[in-house]
């Protein structure tokens, strides 16, 4: 067992997989205590949605091979999407987001670890129906980190210089400096901060429950898709949340051509008639036809231009 952080033992993991399996197996045939058939959905649909949560980051957290995690995601996604239409029906709004992003920190973190994940994971294809549900709540164009995560990689999004949560600032500052010394200084910075930020969260200091408790790790996956998505240099991030094996995946990426994403250096011929976008340059999303020659930004405090596939449309 490699595992990617030190409270994680493999003693906790196999405990937390067959408790996983044995919950599984509880609730078919036990319900949740309720008023209500609609309550007891809505219950069950996010418990499940949370347990699903759990696994993945359990499984990154045990050392387990990258491309596990992918299944883990889908099946992440589509929970969400039966939470959000269970808590629709419950509280009769149709448009009712699953996790209140501006009132509560840690569900807006839970949002931008999953946007995170599909952009570190090159699932890209899985953004639009994750974030539908957050979007339709109204939320769209209100939070500079949110929007910032995905507008190099889906179409239309906002440009907007707010956000609901300070414990983003250093992340969200990171974006925008000038300096690449500076970019890499606050993504350091940002990590540092982000365990103590969260004490309110459930999540926070359940690694003290001992390999009998709920502590699935710790991980600030927006910051590694910051740097990502920003080529943010992370050579000397070093922090135990920050996600280091998930953002050498996400950079040394070639996936098959129409699989999930492709990963093109500037100078060869493009791939796949599509939408590419590359760390090298803000707002660098745009259309190319297979076999045309990729771009390379001489200028770019980057580094070198590489780019990553971001769909058809």
């Amino acid at each position: 067992m490699n595992k990617r952080q030190k409270f994680f033992s493999e003693k906790h993991y196999e405990n937390f997989l067959r408790e996983y399996d044995e919950l599984i197996e509880f609730f078919k045939i036990n319900k949740f205590k309720s008023d209500s058939a609609l309550e007891e959905a809505s219950q069950r649909a996010k418990y499940f949605q949370t347990l699903s949560l759990d696994k993945l980051l359990a499984t990154y957290t045990a050392g387990e091979n990258i491309e596990s995690l992918i299944p883990l995601l889908e099946e992440l996604v589509e929970k969400y999407e039966i939470r959000q239409k269970a808590l629709a029906e419950y509280q009769g709004v149709p448009n009712i987001s699953p996790l209140a992003i501006d009132d509560w920190p840690n569900q807006y973190e839970e949002a931008v670890q999953v946007i995170s994940l599909c952009v570190l994971l090159h699932r890209t294809d899985l953004l639009p129906r994750f974030v539908k549900l957050i979007d339709e709540a109204g939320y769209a164009g209100d939070d500079t980190l949110y929007e910032d995560l995905l507008k190099k990689v889906l179409p239309h999004r906002h440009d907007v210089d707010q956000w609901y949560h300070d414990v983003y600032t250093p992340l969200i500052q990171a974006v925008y400096s000038d300096s690449k010394e500076e970019a890499s200084k606050l993504l350091k910075k940002y990590c540092q901060q982000w365990y103590p930020a969260f004490k309110q969260a459930p999540w926070h200091d359940t690694h003290l429950q001992g390999e009998s408790g709920t502590y699935v790790g710790y991980w600030a996956f927006e910051a590694g898709a910051i740097a990502f998505l920003y080529g943010i240099d992370d050579s000397k991030i070093d922090h135990m949340v920050y996600p280091k094996a998930l953002v050498e995946y996400a950079r040394n990426y070639k996936g098959d051509i129409g699989s999930q994403i492709n990963r093109i250096v500037a100078g060869e011929p493009c791939s796949k008639t599509g939408y590419w976008f590359t760390p090298a340059q803000a707002n660098s999303r745009r259309h190319f036809q297979q076999g045309e020659i990729m771009p390379s930004f001489s200028d770019s405090k980057w580094g070198d231009t590489i780019w990553y596939w971001s769909g058809e449309k």
